[in-house]
């Protein structure tokens, strides 16, 4: 159940949103409305040739797996947060996790990259 959860959690979080984000920093079009900040990382992307795109697009799908890891690790308890006494549990359909997904994630990633 863990596996299935973790790789959920990558298909949902790390793949769907660096195909969004590729899309956002190829389609969308500077306007006078456009955010600033927004302005500034599409001035950037346009600037890089295409093996530096798909470089940072790498950068972001890894920032991605670090979050959902960190996350995960708090939700095992092997990570503490700052200023927090609360113990976090995750049940999946009522079933505990035993603190094993950040080691799921972690070997389903390694798993995932050494294939390609």
């Amino acid at each position: 159940m863990n596996k299935i959860f973790v790789k959920s959690l990558f298909d949902s979080i790390a793949k769907e949103n660096i195909l969004h984000y590729r899309n956002l920093y190829e389609t969308t079009k500077v306007t006078s409305k456009t955010d600033d900040f927004w302005k500034e990382a599409i001035g950037f992307y346009d600037s890089l040739n295409g093996e530096n795109k798909a470089t940072l697009m790498r950068i972001i799908e890894q920032t991605m797996v670090d979050t959902i890891s960190n996350m995960l690790g708090v939700i095992d308890g092997s990570t503490t947060l700052k200023g927090c006494s609360l113990e976090p549990k995750l049940l999946l359909d009522g079933v505990n996790t035993e603190g094993q997904l950040q080691d799921t994630f972690f070997e389903y990633i390694e798993n995932r990259y050494s294939n390609n």
